[in-house]
């Protein structure tokens, strides 16, 4: 079937998370949003548990986040990056605010601030305890409908078009058949890659289908094999290929213990590599896990996300402890990205987890993930809306150059493979592979038995999924999230 082809001058965004709904929000203009299945729905940002991080409460400041930030990431972050997110904060959590995001507040009238693991202060702005994602997005998703100048196509991008001069558009697949969006912006706000294993917290469509876009592009990738693995997934329905779900970090910020047979083993508000590799380790010795709440002031009230989903498998968290284990959660690494949001081919811009902004280092701050979503969306709108288009200049500013080393390039289109092949989920062998071979701890065998049996297998996810396992790898380290059984001693700059 040849493909529908619409002329457009305004922008395409590929995604509707925060970042993708904040480009919209800021552009000024007319512009085309691609979404699977309508404004927000399924997105990674929905799910989102914790809350924004912001400098916002008596005795804290921006430094002290970024200090938090650096030290998360094992101070692998770009620092220019780290500095900037922290101070735009503030700005954000208040822009948040005015758009009616009913933020919780304490008798004062107050934000209400949690502490997750990894920050030295409470500065966790949530909603309703552990849904903050989801009032977010439902707060900003029908602003952005009742814009006039927001199209929304519902379907999902397979290949982005380019020439000599850059982006020329993109191809989608809506009800309709295959669809050319052709314009000269193009922005990516796909999410991250965590659904590429069989044990995610994610969305199955987050399985980094937007990396593959840019790099098939000639957009360079960044520190793939930096994936974090939540440490305290519900450790229910193994097996069953749905996403496990996640209890938020929070509830160990107000005082949850994690039990290895029955006995605390861990500083829970430890970052989440460390508190990862520490569950890890216990479930391998054996032991049985899990998390306990029950002395936690008001638990129900303040986590009404978590006693739901509870209900749902019989567990009460104020009675029951309840068994946990590491899951994929985040991607740090991605499509490359300058200050603005600039890819490095012309007229292609990212943000949100797609994006490797250099904010996250090698593990990422428990709750800086929306921040970046937020700040990113709306300084890459801001770029992209006085952007010309072809007559242009293009060039990216990134202040730390990233080296080589890091990052990965893509072929037009792989020769092994033919034709782009963008599934809407990974396939049950990927994710299986990436979870028994590519996990929390890493070691040389296993990455090469990995990379053997994924290039065995077709379509861009098993290309994604070797991507990983290749870079992986490559880094012989120990280095935040990245853990090698083979070299334990963490390389900290």
């Amino acid at each position: 079937m040849s493909a529908r082809v619409v002329e457009t001058d305004a922008p395409v965004v590929v995604g509707s998370g925060l970042a993708g709904l904040s480009v919209a929000r800021h552009l000024g203009g007319p512009c085309v949003v691609v979404a699977p299945a309508g404004l927000g729905e399924g997105t990674a940002s929905a799910w989102a548990q914790g809350g924004i991080a912001a400098a916002v409460g008596p005795g804290d400041d921006p430094q002290q986040h970024a200090d938090d930030t650096a030290r998360a990431g094992s101070f692998a972050g770009d620092t220019a990056t780290i500095a900037r997110m922290t101070q735009a904060a503030p700005a954000l959590v208040a822009e948040l605010v005015a758009a009616g995001v009913p933020f919780d507040r304490d008798a004062s009238g107050e934000l209400s601030l949690g502490r997750e693991g990894g920050h030295g202060r409470h500065r966790v702005c949530h909603v309703g305890g552990d849904r903050t994602g989801a009032a977010v997005v439902d707060t900003l998703a029908p602003q952005v409908a009742a814009t006039s100048d927001v199209a929304v196509v519902r379907g999902r991008a397979l290949e982005l078009l380019v020439d000599d001069d850059g982006v020329a558009g993109v191809l989608v697949l809506d009800p309709g058949g295959p669809l050319e969006l052709r314009t000269r912006r193009v922005v990516l706000a796909t999410g991250g890659g965590a659904a590429l294993y069989r044990d995610t917290t994610n969305p199955l469509g987050s399985w980094g289908s937007g990396v593959v876009l840019a790099g098939r592009a000639g957009a360079r990738l960044a520190d793939l094999e930096l994936v974090q693995f939540h440490p305290t997934s519900l450790d229910v329905g193994g097996g069953s290929g749905a996403p496990l779900p996640l209890v938020t970090e929070a509830v160990r910020g107000a005082g949850a213990h994690l039990l290895s047979d029955g006995r605390r083993f861990v500083d829970e508000v430890s970052p989440r590599d460390v508190v990862a590799a520490a569950v890890h380790r216990e479930r391998v010795l054996g032991r049985q896990v899990a998390l306990d709440c029950r002395h936690v002031p008001d638990l129900l009230e303040h986590f009404r996300g978590l006693a739901q989903r509870c209900a749902d498998m019989g567990l009460d968290p104020a009675r029951d402890l309840l068994p946990v284990r590491p899951a994929a959660h985040y991607q740090m690494g991605g499509v490359l990205t300058d200050a603005r949001g600039r890819t490095d081919v012309p007229g292609l811009w990212a943000c949100g987890e797609v994006a490797c902004t250099g904010l996250h280092g090698a593990n990422r701050l428990a709750s800086n993930s929306l921040l970046e979503a937020g700040v990113m969306g709306t300084a890459v709108a801001q770029d992209a809306a006085c952007w010309p288009g072809r007559t242009a200049s293009w060039a990216t500013d990134r202040v730390d150059p990233v080296p080589p080393e890091r990052t990965t390039t893509l072929a037009p289109v792989d020769g092994r493979r033919g034709s782009p092949t963008s599934p809407e989920i990974a396939s049950v062998e990927v994710r299986a592979v990436m979870s028994d071979l590519v996990g929390v701890v890493r070691d040389a065998d296993g990455l090469a038995q990995a990379i053997g049996r994924l290039d065995d297998l077709p379509g861009d996810d098993a290309l994604l999924g070797g991507l990983v396992a290749r870079r992986a790898l490559a880094r012989r380290e120990s280095l935040g999230a990245h853990l090698r059984a083979d070299a334990p001693a963490p390389a900290v700059a």
